[in-house]
């Protein structure tokens, strides 16, 4: 509950802020206190500390794993933070605005890590949703910004319809809203489905097809690389990371225990729609030009990749998926960082980067050599853990040779940037880049280094 509550007051904190002052680095250091208080708060609430207690009904459930996500998640967004600010920064006039959004955005992932019925998870979800669509169109003189920001609020705006068709099915066949409720029932002795049963089935379908947009998973992923492309490319970088994460997390929990009366026709159709994604995305990134645009492509391949640990649904499964939260969150952010600081996001604009930014060509690097899985990142064991849990789970061995395939796949566009930085001429332009950034990126590529050796650092403080 801490995260919730100090998530909601200091946004407020933030909208104030602008009121006060129009130093911009002022509000960039006013935020990133606020989320040093936050995860202080979150921690505190994990240890048994501190716990504001409100009787929610029920309506909510803090478990130990929602609550290390919860940190999780918040050290990321500070990690962003630390990289990006001068980014945002740089939007306009409304940075307090944009860091209040982002806190705002924060409370919708704690309520989504923690809900415990259907009502709470679409608002968890919306609450998260809104604020994007805002912070997509918050370069208003840019086109491509107001373009994405539409697009993604019509289609988000028509994916929470069939939420709430699926919800509203779901009520239909229990009367309640509760999650210990769904998916109970047992299929009637007569052929077919009929009755509740069936309300319960379709009522399972439509939240998957909703959960299956908000996380950018084939075949309804469509909206992915136009909206990442459009939108600021600082946003871009909270969206492909800490909102895809939260957006997972709260998938898994949703049907982690809710599929048993779609019985096989479950694995067959998970089954269709993670080799999907890892098609879609890998083999379109290929051919993309842009490198922001790839990773927008490739994002949907990392999404097909965590999809395994709602198929495997077993321990394996919940610790890769907190690994590869880790590990994909650090990775994106601090490649996604190092891009904002090249003027030129075609392949041709890292030409070269290597002689002319040798620290910033490492730690992209690390970061790229962790999205493709490469051993002593820790990417590896990210995907090592979900191939993993799917052969602990009985799954076919099939699927999990496609993954590694399209894993080597998706190796030769991250391994083009690599070759351009290092093994072509050129002189790529850059913005102002300071040694506290530099400092920064350094940390981020040992932070991937130490999980890829060490990956018990991170499962040791969720056990532990």
């Amino acid at each position: 509950m801490n995260a919730i509550i100090f998530s909601a007051i200091l946004g407020v904190v933030m909208m104030f802020t602008g009121i006060f002052t129009n130093k911009k680095p002022v509000i960039t250091l006013t935020a990133i206190i606020a989320l040093f208080v936050l995860l202080t708060a979150n921690l505190m609430n994990s240890y048994g500390i501190f716990s504001i207690q409100i009787n929610t009904k029920e309506l909510l459930h803090f478990n130990k794993i929602g609550l290390f996500f919860n940190s999780l998640i918040i050290g990321a967004t500070l990690i962003f933070v630390l990289l990006s600010g001068s980014e945002i920064e740089k939007l306009g006039n409304k940075t307090a605005d944009y860091y209040a959004l982002i806190l705002f955005l924060r409370c919708g992932t704690a309520i989504s890590s923690s809900y415990n019925g259907m009502l709470m998870l679409f608002l968890g979800i919306e609450i998260l949703s809104i604020p994007l669509y805002i912070l997509t169109g918050s370069d208003k003189h840019n086109l491509k910004s107001n373009e994405a920001s539409l697009k993604y609020f019509l289609m988000g705006s028509f994916t929470t319809g069939i939420m709430l068709m699926g919800i509203a099915l779901l009520y239909g066949a229990t009367g309640t809203f509760g999650m210990a409720s769904v998916g109970t029932g047992a299929l009637p002795p007569s052929a077919g489905i009929q009755g509740p049963a069936f309300l319960q089935v379709a009522g399972l379908i439509l939240l998957f097809a909703a959960m299956c947009f908000k996380v950018s998973a084939a075949p309804f992923h469509f909206w992915t690389p136009d909206v990442y492309d459009g939108a600021p490319s600082v946003f871009t970088s909270f969206m492909a990371t800490i909102v895809k994460a939260a957006g997972f997390f709260a998938f898994i929990k949703l049907f982690s225990a809710n599929t048993n009366l779609l019985g096989p026709t479950w694995n067959i159709l998970l089954s269709f729609v993670i080799v999907a994604t890892l098609l879609a995305g890998n083999i379109t990134a290929v051919f993309q030009r842009s490198i922001k645009r790839m990773l927008a492509y490739s994002s949907i391949a990392q999404a097909g990749f965590m999809l395994f640990a709602l198929y495997s649904n077993n321990d394996l499964g919940t610790e890769g998926i907190l690994l590869y939260t880790v590990a994909y969150c650090l990775a994106t952010i601090g490649f996604f960082a190092i891009l904002m600081k090249v003027k030129d996001y075609t392949f041709d604009g890292f030409n070269g980067l290597a002689s002319t930014q040798p620290v910033l060509a490492f730690v992209a690097t690390i970061c790229l050599l962790s999205l493709a899985g490469i051993p002593l990142t820790a990417g590896f064991f990210a995907k090592y853990y979900m191939l993993a849990s799917v052969v602990k789970a009985g799954g076919p061995l099939w699927m999990v040779i496609v993954a590694v395939l399209f894993a080597a796949v998706s190796a030769y566009y991250y391994f083009k940037v690599i070759q351009a930085m290092y093994f072509k001429e050129g002189q790529p332009e850059t913005s102002e880049i300071t040694n506290g950034f530099k400092f920064g990126l350094v940390l981020v590529a040992a932070g991937i280094i130490l999980v890829g050796v060490l990956p018990s650092i991170v499962l040791n403080w969720f056990y532990f």
